[in-house]
């Protein structure tokens, strides 16, 4: 069965930091590209910030530029998000997914195509 598992979501205060995993089962990833996104209620998911098969392209949302790292070990099949300086603007359920290319295309949601179940980010005091 080929899943994507999300993990590293919870409650943090403002300023806080975490670090989100996802590990790929019953496939691998190393040859694709690799997305975050992330998603509020009501809201349209929005990508966070992707990282090309070999790890040496990353690109990030605005939003986010300076605060999260987006990083990943193809010998363990995962990619990693690591948060920094979290406002209560970054809570949203936050989605790794798959693309069927190799390099980064920001924007391109419908080049993603495994998707993992989310896990939720909560930044509040």
């Amino acid at each position: 069965q080929l899943q994507l598992v999300e993990s590293g979501g919870g409650l943090v205060q403002p300023g806080g930091s975490l670090r989100l995993s996802c590990t790929a089962s019953g496939f691998t990833v190393a040859a694709s590209a690799m997305a975050w996104f992330r998603q509020v209620p009501g809201k349209e998911r929005e990508e966070v910030s992707c990282i090309s098969w070999s790890g040496s392209d990353t690109k990030y949302a605005d939003s986010v530029k300076g605060r999260f790292t987006i990083s990943r070990d193809n010998a363990k099949n995962t990619v990693y998000l690591q948060m920094n300086s979290l406002k209560p603007e970054d809570t949203a359920v936050y989605y790794c997914a798959a693309s069927a290319f190799a390099v980064c295309f920001m924007g391109r949601e419908t080049y993603y195509k495994h998707w993992g179940q989310g896990t939720q980010v909560t930044v509040s005091s």
